[in-house]
């Protein structure tokens, strides 16, 4: 392993910062590096990149197959390459709200790569959570309860649709376990999110609600939690099968500009 890579990892349960590797060169052992630091922190930061479309698609083509976004248009030329614009007279965010991407898909994304273009003066972080560490905090008698269900994700669940205004519905379901286990892991994580987790299969929304909101309410807890604050030419890469993710909105006024791609992922079982 080449002694110029180094990991930081700042006092908190989740989050690596990456140095010594530039993104735009890097060679099978620099991807060997990344790949075992992403297993073991779930999200890894970069600072003073120099990317733009096409070499961050050639950079996430190296971790796993991109694929396009349902939401949002890709670039032309690149249609798995979206951009994610706050202008300064728009008022929501999108995505402003804890979620795990894609769940409301059959195979949701296995991660996605964040690359900042244009940043706020101040404000525009991103929190992301721990799932494993989540699911480890709950009582023996609640993981297995949780261990025995499915969740119905819907993509047009009110919670994210309210940040994606003018955007139409896609009626797009799936059904997943309640604990996955991760493919490379191993380990248990809880796998509901309130952007996208409407109910407990062959439950009503109301008989789920107590039992989702409990839950809910744990993942935002910032004990689970790191907070990532942007520069120009950082980037974030995370596994959405372990982590959740929150884009801060306080930063009214101002441009955000970030380019993202999501790379393909499995079933959770």
């Amino acid at each position: 392993m080449n002694s110029d890579y180094q990991i930081d990892q700042p006092a908190g349960p989740i989050g690596a910062n990456i140095s010594g590797i530039d993104l735009n060169n890097i060679n099978s052992t620099a991807v060997d590096f990344i790949r075992k630091a992403l297993s073991e922190h779930v999200v890894l930061f970069f600072r003073d990149q120099a990317l733009d479309a096409a070499s961050l698609l050639e950079l996430a083509s190296k971790f796993g197959s991109p694929v396009p976004y349902p939401f949002v248009k890709g670039l032309s030329g690149f249609p798995e390459v979206v951009e994610v614009i706050k202008r300064p007279e728009d008022t929501l965010n999108f995505g402003g709200v804890w979620h795990s991407d894609t769940a409301y898909l059959e195979t949701p994304a296995m991660g996605a790569l964040l690359y900042g273009v244009d940043i706020p003066k101040r404000g525009g972080d991103t929190l992301f959570t721990n799932m494993y560490n989540v699911f480890d905090s709950l009582s023996t008698g609640m993981q297995s309860f949780l261990g025995s269900q499915m969740a119905i994700n819907d993509a047009d669940n009110e919670a994210i649709r309210a940040t994606r205004p003018g955007s139409t519905k896609k009626g797009l379901l799936a059904t997943h376990p309640v604990v996955r286990t991760h493919p490379v892991t191993k380990r248990p994580l809880l796998y509901i999110n309130k952007a996208h987790t409407t109910r407990f299969a062959g439950m009503s929304e109301s008989e789920s609600a107590p039992i989702l909101n409990f839950l809910f309410e744990r993942i935002m807890q910032p004990e689970f939690s790191c907070r990532f604050q942007w520069q120009r030419g950082s980037l974030a890469f995370w596994d959405n099968r372990a982590c959740q993710h929150y884009p801060l909105n306080d930063y009214q006024g101002e441009l955000r500009k970030m380019l993202r791609v999501s790379l393909a992922g499995d079933k959770p079982r």
